[in-house]
Formats: C-alpha cells, sequence, structure tokens
C-alpha cells in the first residue's frame, strides 16, 4: 500500500495527466490470488491525451463536465454492498490467461469486478466519444457508465483492454449515476457470450457481479419507479474505441448546434489515427511505413473499417439479430458489436422488426441494420477530414460496404441452407423468397433454419409430408398472428391523425408520424382479415407457401449434387455444413427473461445454466437442456424447452 501511494505521489511523465489519488477504500488490503498473474500496460493512456484531473477531492472526478483537448478523463469505481457473482465466463476469462473459475474464486472475483477493490496496475478511466443518435448529433457522450481498468497483456502476446460497466459515475455521466441494473447487465453478460460462440466479431462479458446497492429505475418510463440492484459487468476487448471517438472534433453541427469538445485540435485525431492504426491494424501501418503522405494508409484503414463492419452486420442478418441502438457511439473501431443495450433476436420472421421499445420511428429495425451501419460509416469518413478526404471517404463506402455485405450474406445463406458447391447465380433469388415465405407464414427464424437441416434433399426420398408438417408447425399460430397485428394506437387518435392528414397535409407531414399511421392502418386492415380466417384455413396456406419454395430449394440441391459428383461424399458434407451453421440456441427474449427473473430472487442457476448451453449453440443434442434443480426458482414452471418457439407471454415483453 505504501508503494501504491508513492507511485501515486511521484510526478506524472511529461505530456501526461497526474492520476487521482488511491481510492478511499481499502482497494488494495485483500491482495488478488486468482487475479495476481494479471500484467498491466496501459498502453493507451500513454499514447492518448488524458485529462488532467480537476481539483478537490476524489469525488471531483465524477463531476460532470465538458471533457477538452483529451481521450480520457481519470475515474475511480464507486463502492457496492456485498458484491456477490451472479456468473464467469470461463472462455471470455480465459483470454486474460486465468484458469477456469469455480467455486473458490467467487468472493475474489466479486470484489475485483465489482470495482471495491482495485488489481495493481489498474489505472481507471473514462473514455471521451460524441455520437450520432437516431440520425442526430449529440454533442459530448462519452462513458457515463463504464470504466477503463487497464490493459492485460498474456504470455500468448496478446493485450486485452478490461472495463466495467456500471461501476459509477464519471465525467461523462451527466445527470446520471453511472449505475446499471441486473436485468439489463445478465442480458448483456449473456448476449456477449452467445454471440462470440455463435461465431460473430463482438466484444467479451468475464463476469457478472451484483449487489445489495440499489438504485431506483422507472423501467418502462410510465411513472412507476421501483428500486433495482446495482450491477456491474466485466468487459473484454482488443479496444473499445469506437466511431464517436472520431467525432469529438466535430465543429458545430448545423441541425442541433452541438459541438464535440475538440473542435480544432487536429493534433490530436493524428494522435488517435495514429494508435489505432497501429495497435490494430499493424499490417496496414507496415505496410505504408515509407509514405510521407498518410493519405493513402488512413484510406486503407477506413477501407478495411468499412469492409468489416459490412461482414459484421451480415453476420447479424444471418442470425436474425438486431442491435437496438445503432447510433455512431455504439460502432466499433475494429469491427466487433458493441454496447448491448436493447437488443433482441428474431422469433417470428419479420423484417420490421424492432427490438428497442424507444425507437418510436423503427430507424434501427432488423432490415434497416445494413444502411444504418453504412450511414455511420459516412459519418466516420466526415470525422476523420481532413486525415482523410472527405470525397475519398465517401467513394470508399460506396465502392467497399455493399459489395462486401451481399457477398459476405449470400456466402453465409448458402452455408445455411447447405448449397457447399459454390454459387449460382438464382442463389439470390432462392434466399429472398425464402425470406418472403417466411414472412408470409410467420415462420420462426431461428427454428426454420434447423428444420431445413432435415429436408429429405434426395429426390426420391421418403418423408416430405411429415417434413412439410414439421415445418409449417414453425410457423406463427392464428392466436399468435392476431396478437402480433394488433393496433398500437387508440382508435381516436388514428382518426385524428387522419383527419389531420386530410385537412392539412402540411402540418402532418412536419410532425413526422406519416409511417407511423401507415403502418396502423395495415395492422387495422391485417385484424380485419384475421377475423375470418380459420386456423385451418391459415395451415392450408402456410403449406402451398412452403411446398412451393421447397420445390425450388430441391431444385437447387439437386444442382448442387451434381457439380459434387459423389452423392454420399456431397450428403456428408451439406449435413456437417447446415449444422454448423444454423444454431440451434440463441438468446431468446424469453430466455433471458427467465433467468433474469429467477436471479432477481436470489436464484443465479438459470443464468449459469443458459451461459452453458449458449457456449454450445450448435450442438444439436437435447441431452444439452438439463432441468433446473428440484424447486429451484428458475422459472421452470413457465420454460419450454429453449429451442422451442417462444411462448405467447413473450410477446408482451417490452426491452428499453
Amino acid at each position: 500500500m505504501a508503494l501504491l501511494r508513492a507511485v501515486f505521489r511521484a510526478s506524472p511523465p511529461a505530456g501526461r495527466a497526474r492520476p487521482p489519488p488511491a481510492s478511499r477504500s481499502t482497494a488494495m488490503d485483500s491482495a488478488p490470488r486468482w487475479l495476481a498473474g494479471l500484467r498491466f500496460d496501459n498502453q493507451v493512456l500513454r499514447a492518448l491525451p488524458v485529462e488532467t484531473p480537476p481539483p478537490g477531492s476524489e469525488d471531483a472526478l465524477s463531476v460532470p463536465r465538458t471533457v477538452a483537448g483529451a481521450c480520457f478523463s481519470r475515474a475511480r469505481p464507486a463502492r457496492l454492498r456485498q458484491p456477490r457473482v451472479v456468473a464467469l465466463s470461463g472462455p471470455a476469462l480465459a483470454l486474460l490467461g486465468l484458469p477456469e473459475p469455480d467455486a473458490s474464486v467467487e468472493a475474489e472475483a466479486a470484489l475485483f469486478f465489482s470495482g471495491n477493490a482495485l488489481l495493481p496496475g489498474a489505472e481507471p478511466a473514462a473514455h471521451c466519444y460524441c455520437g450520432h443518435q437516431f440520425g442526430q448529433f449529440a454533442g459530448q457522450l462519452g462513458d457515463g457508465a463504464a470504466m477503463y481498468l487497464g490493459e492485460v497483456c498474456t504470455e500468448a502476446g496478446e493485450r486485452w483492454e478490461m472495463q466495467l460497466k456500471g461501476a459509477g459515475p464519471t465525467a461523462f455521466s451527466r445527470q446520471a449515476d453511472g449505475r446499471k441494473v441486473l436485468r439489463s447487465s445478465i442480458r448483456e453478460f449473456l448476449c456477449s457470450e452467445a454471440m462470440f460462440h455463435l461465431g460473430i466479431p463482438t466484444t467479451r462479458a468475464g463476469a457478472c457481479v451484483t449487489s445489495e446497492s440499489t438504485v431506483v429505475r422507472d423501467v418502462f418510463y410510465d411513472g412507476n419507479p421501483k428500486y433495482e440492484k446495482c450491477t456491474v459487468v466485466l468487459r473484454i476487448a482488443p479496444t473499445f474505441i469506437r466511431f464517436g471517438s472520431f467525432e469529438i472534433f466535430k465543429p458545430a453541427d448545423e441541425y442541433t448546434g452541438r459541438a464535440g469538445p475538440s473542435v480544432q485540435r487536429n493534433d490530436i485525431r493524428i494522435q488517435l489515427l495514429d494508435y489505432v492504426i497501429s495497435s490494430f491494424y499493424p499490417e496496414i501501418q507496415a505496410a505504408h511505413a515509407c509514405d510521407s503522405d498518410r493519405v493513402p494508409r488512413n484510406a486503407a484503414f477506413f477501407r478495411e473499417v468499412t469492409r468489416r463492419t459490412a461482414r459484421m452486420v451480415a453476420e447479424w442478418q444471418c442470425v436474425g439479430f438486431c442491435h437496438g441502438v445503432l447510433n455512431t457511439d455504439n460502432m466499433s473501431i475494429v469491427g466487433l458489436t458493441i454496447d448491448y443495450g436493447p437488443f433482441g433476436f428474431l422469433d417470428r420472421y419479420d423484417p420490421d422488426h424492432v427490438c428497442n421499445a424507444s425507437d418510436n420511428a423503427g430507424r434501427y429495425t432488423y432490415s434497416k441494420q445494413p444502411e444504418v451501419c453504412k450511414w455511420n460509416l459516412q459519418k466516420l469518413a466526415e470525422a476523420l477530414e481532413p486525415e482523410l478526404p472527405l470525397a475519398l471517404g465517401e467513394t470508399i463506402v460506396a465502392e467497399e460496404f455493399d459489395t462486401e455485405f451481399q457477398k459476405h450474406y449470400l456466402q453465409k445463406m448458402r452455408r445455411k441452407l447447405g448449397l457447399v458447391q459454390g454459387e449460382r447465380e438464382e442463389d439470390g433469388a432462392l434466399v429472398a423468397k425464402l425470406l418472403e415465405t417466411m414472412h408470409l407464414t410467420g415462420a420462426d427464424f431461428t427454428n426454420t433454419f434447423c428444420l431445413l437441416s432435415s429436408f429429405p434433399a434426395e429426390p426420391e426420398a421418403p418423408g416430405l409430408d411429415e417434413f412439410l408438417t414439421a415445418l409449417t408447425s414453425q410457423c406463427a399460430s392464428l392466436e399468435e398472428r392476431r396478437l402480433a397485428s394488433r393496433p398500437q394506437m387508440d382508435p381516436r387518435q388514428l382518426s385524428m391523425m387522419l383527419m389531420l392528414a386530410q385537412s392539412n397535409p402540411q402540418l402532418f407531414a412536419l410532425i413526422g408520424t406519416q409511417a407511423n399511421v401507415t403502418k396502423e392502418l395495415e395492422r387495422v386492415e391485417q385484424q380485419s382479415r384475421l377475423q375470418h380466417l380459420t386456423s385451418e384455413e391459415l395451415q392450408s396456406r402456410n403449406s402451398a407457401h412452403w411446398a412451393a419454395w421447397l420445390q425450388d430449394y430441391r431444385a437447387r440441391l439437386d444442382k448442387d449434387r451434381e457439380d459434387a459428383g459423389d452423392t454420399a461424399a456431397w450428403q456428408v458434407k451439406h449435413t456437417h455444413v447446415m449444422h454448423s451453421s444454423n444454431p440451434k440456441y440463441v438468446l431468446r427474449n424469453y430466455i433471458a427473461q427467465n433467468a433474469i427473473e429467477a436471479a432477481e430472487n436470489g436464484d443465479f442457476s438459470e443464468v449459469r445454466r443458459v451461459l452453458k448451453l449458449l457456449e454450445s449453440p450448435y450442438q444439436h443434442e437435447e441431452a444439452l437442456e438439463v432441468a433446473g434443480p428440484e424447486g429451484a426458482a428458475t422459472g421452470a414452471s413457465r420454460r419450454p424447452s429453449y429451442s422451442s418457439k417462444p411462448p405467447l407471454w413473450a410477446a408482451e415483453l417490452c426491452v428499453t
């Protein structure tokens, strides 16, 4: 402890801000054992400007303020009462070189991963960034509920940034408390790991730690707040730098009037670019090491960011993942899925699905995700000027994004359909017709692809009728369809909006609700049609839709088999590729909700069970679905199989 105080009293190196004093907590009184081998080397704090800590007590670190001329500000985690581990992810923690955790390390994990104690070498800080939120520039945002702890160097030569999300207020918390609660933390923890095991680029989550400390949250913004337990997630990634990190230099926005905190600091933009490229794109740095002109290097970097982003969103589309807050501040500069706020996986296939209850305009629907990511890249191109001329950046987006997205998307979709012998021109149309059929029938996205793995592909194969029955069982029932198409507006409100549209179309257009009214009219019409439809008629229609598509699919499989020559070898490869490309398990909302409800009642076993399940999403054996212990508060009484279509009550879940 005396050595730590001496380090903090020492003069900082030239050009670096002085770290804050040691925590008032007895952070180092409990020496780490399981975590003792972690070796910190906090390179980013040496490479980029850190704000000089404000004068005064340690509490001054969390005073909301504009952080000008810096990429980081010092921070300090706030203590939690009685922290305890909800779950630990062994595979994620292994990135840091840690051995597989067991019950004996949970007390230590709770202490250090809650922020109640700091590991030797950790230097808590909050990152400064801006962002376009729902299409509008919001000015300074920053890590208001997250803290950089430091970068751990492993024996394998890797460097991993550790971050605590929910550890208390920072300079960027504005009027918030810097805390996260159990429900949102469980969702982030589970989804981070689920996405990794699905093979999708993502940040990782090593631990979820809750406590007896509470904060008040109005969950549904309906005037009914309640106390919820403060919870912290340990996040791990090569870096958490994002598109918005480069927007701190933005001059006053022409629409909102807001500006970044470091306007006209191109020197810092250059530092940030140099750091990102040399650290995370070393092959690009090496290829342009002798260039006196940095524009070719910066263009190569931006081209690679564009490609990675296109591939990432293509991966999302292929598993039915919806990111509910695709703002520029939630876009990783290294092409990772980042910041799991409101999110969801498609159940019933709906290209207009919105997973964020706050997204009233449907900006971030499932089908719009590629276009939004492309728009965000254009904003990044603007933020890189003058180090990358804007015209060049826009040209790169135009040349690369759509091409890379379509190439990767069709490549993945071919694998999901078991087309293993190469591409054909008609494949895009086959996929488009499949999605149209899924939409028309309300088919379950994940389960439909799983079932296609067992499609009797050979022309003489029996069992087509049985397969068609199984496939249509995954389509939305009449009850589900009626529930999904319920009008969202009060009839009187809709009537008033229609009257306004007729009497004053200019004012109606200014209000900006035309899309909502159109959608509402579609719901009303759909409800009317469904009232006159029977379950038998719906089943017959669904069967006809699927029979038509399966005929095209079988014809395409015949061509694929013919190209292979060896039918037996083709069948083995076909089945293997489909099983390894179509997950049986994804983090459906109802699965997460059951785990959350159990955890809120003090039982973490369902969170841990779901975590293990999600570590093997392509495992098609039912043995993975282990029932909870008898009498445990796991929500098992209303929990279907993890691979089942969601129950009706799941349609009522609201994620904000």
